[in-house]
């Protein structure tokens, strides 16, 4: 009878999870109450959308731990074979690959409006912008000042999770440790420094095409960042269990990795175009070199 249930393939047959179905149930809760928030609509005269929107959220957070965490036992058990290894690294490289195309929508609607401020179709664009880049009234980050401190920690924090990469390789925990937190630790203050900008911002996200595509753009990669963060921070922790990230099984970590080497290059495009390119440096680089520019 055992050998009739033996496994005598290369993949993983996943039992039956509940996770997809609370994954969706909660999302669908999350989008109905955002829509009942922003529309102030009352459900038996009472405004529930805050409710059910961080209901939903709730639900789909206990869905990313229940499931992610699941995904971590079936390695540990030695489910994630060398065939499912290589299909997990398909699905990674395909994620990574819909995320720029992602980040391309933005790119795009940003270029759009800055290569062709006065572009005679769009009536009320030239109205905003007044025929030029930056458009009139708009006083544009220094891209000297926070946007290149913030580049310069994302840089470094590529080189820390690098080395992280090759300690756990090498089998050294304690060295990968050390740069696995070094990592997290510029993280979070790449995210400190983007709240600063955000506070000091001279114009806002609505009422002209300029902020609301800066902040759509450089917004959602900080959300990435969080993200990243949060996920090489569960590797950190996955570094104090000895038989987690492994030299010879450590995919939970190349992944992470991956991601925060995308989320680096993106912020590096986002730097070149957005802080360096936009920016108005006619008759304003002495002031801005002085200290005068933001």
């Amino acid at each position: 009878m055992a050998e009739a249930h033996a496994k005598h393939h290369d993949y993983h047959l996943v039992p039956p999870s509940p996770w997809p179905f609370i994954g969706s149930m909660s999302a669908f809760a999350m989008a109905v109450g955002a829509v009942m928030w922003m529309k102030a609509m009352p459900l038996a005269g009472i405004k529930l959308g805050p409710v059910v929107f961080f209901a939903g959220l709730i639900g789909v957070l206990y869905t990313m731990y229940g499931w992610w965490a699941d995904v971590i036992k079936e390695g540990q058990q030695g489910d994630h074979t060398r065939v499912v290894s290589l299909h997990l690294r398909y699905g990674m490289i395909m994620f990574i690959a819909s995320e720029v195309m992602f980040f391309v929508a933005w790119f795009w609607a940003f270029f759009d409006a800055a290569l062709f401020p006065g572009e005679v179709h769009q009536f009320q664009r030239t109205e905003l912008t007044g025929g030029h880049w930056p458009p009139k009234g708009i006083e544009t980050f220094y891209p000297l000042q926070l946007p290149l401190l913030g580049t310069m920690v994302l840089l470094l924090s590529g080189t820390t999770v690098t080395a992280a990469h090759h300690y756990i390789v090498s089998g050294e925990r304690e060295q990968a440790k050390m740069y696995m937190w070094f990592t997290v630790l510029l993280g979070v203050l790449f995210t400190c420094i983007q709240a600063y900008e955000y506070s000091h911002a001279h114009f806002n996200f609505s009422g002209h095409i300029y902020g609301a595509t800066f902040f759509m753009a450089t917004g959602f990669h900080g959300f990435h960042v969080i993200v990243g963060t949060i996920f090489l921070f569960i590797c950190a922790l996955r570094l104090y269990r000895t038989t987690h990230l492994t030299p010879e099984k450590h995919f939970g970590f190349e992944a992470a990795a991956w991601y925060w080497h995308f989320v680096d290059v993106v912020w590096l495009f986002l730097f070149a175009a957005i802080y360096v390119w936009a920016y108005d440096w006619s008759g304003r680089a002495l002031a801005g070199v002085a200290g005068a520019g933001h």
